[in-house]
C-alpha cells in the first residue's frame, strides 16, 4: 500500500517530521506510562507525547492532543519547543498550532498528509500520524485502554474522562487496523503489560529498542 502522505508531507508542510524508515514511540496517558521508564527513549527514538504525558517526556519531538479544552488549560503549551499538533479548530487558530484533519473513519489513512482516521482518541490519531511520517517501527507506551490516567482523572475545565464504552470503541479501532499495519510493513509493539489491546506484539521499552537496534 502506497504511503502517499509520507511522500508529500515533507514538501507540503514546513513542520512535517520526515521519519521515513525510522522508529517512533507514542507515549499515551495510561497508568502504565509512569512506570514504563520513558527516559530510556530520550535520544534513541523519535517520541510523540499525548497531551499531558509531555510532562513525563518534555523532550518529545511532537505533542498531539485532539481536544481543545486541554490546549486551553495549558495556554497552548508555550514552553514546548517541538512540534505541536491538534485537530481542534479554535486551539489551532488561538495558539498557532498546525491542524490535523480527523475523518470519521477508524482506519489508517495514507492518501492525504495530515488527514487521519479518528479511532475516537488522540492515541489512534497519533498512530496514524506516525505512519504518515514514515515510521516503520512504532512503540505504544501507556496504551492501557482501561483504568485511570497516570496522573489521575482529567480535571481541567470542560474536560471529560473515559468510561467503559469509550474504551470498548477505542480497543475495537486498534484491533481493526492491526492487519493493515502489518501489510504496510509497520511493526507495532505494545509496551503496556496491562493493555486491553491484544492485537500487537508485547515488549518492554528496552526489548523493543534492542530489537530495532536502537
Amino acid at each position: 500500500m502506497r504511503n502517499v502522505a509520507s511522500e508529500v508531507g515533507p514538501a507540503k508542510f514546513p513542520w512535517w517530521p520526515d521519519w521515513r524508515g525510522e522508529c517512533v514511540a507514542i507515549v499515551a496517558s495510561g497508568e502504565s506510562a509512569k512506570a514504563a521508564g520513558v527516559d530510556k527513549l530520550k535520544g534513541r527514538i523519535h517520541v510523540i507525547a499525548i497531551k499531558r504525558t509531555v510532562d513525563l517526556c518534555p523532550w518529545a519531538d511532537v505533542v498531539y492532543g485532539c481536544d481543545e479544552p486541554w490546549w486551553t488549560s495549558v495556554n497552548g503549551l508555550p514552553k514546548f519547543n517541538g512540534v505541536k499538533l491538534t485537530q481542534a479548530h479554535r486551539a489551532s487558530q488561538k495558539y498557532n498550532i498546525p491542524r490535523i484533519e480527523v475523518k470519521n473513519d477508524d482506519k489508517i489513512l495514507l492518501n492525504e498528509s495530515a488527514v487521519v482516521g479518528s479511532g475516537g482518541n488522540s492515541g489512534f490519531q497519533a498512530l496514524n500520524l506516525a505512519v504518515q511520517f514514515g515510521a516503520t517501527g512504532i512503540l505504544l507506551v501507556g496504551f492501557d485502554m482501561r483504568g485511570e490516567h497516570w496522573y489521575g482523572r482529567n480535571t481541567w475545565l470542560n474536560s471529560t474522562n473515559p468510561i467503559s464504552t469509550n474504551f470498548d470503541r477505542w480497543i475495537k479501532a486498534f484491533h481493526g487496523v492491526a492487519d493493515s499495519l502489518k501489510q504496510m510493513g509497520v511493526d507495532v509493539v505494545n509496551a503496556s503489560t496491562t493493555s486491553a489491546i491484544k492485537c500487537f506484539r508485547r515488549a518492554t521499552i528496552e526489548q523493543a529498542l534492542e530489537g530495532w537496534g536502537l
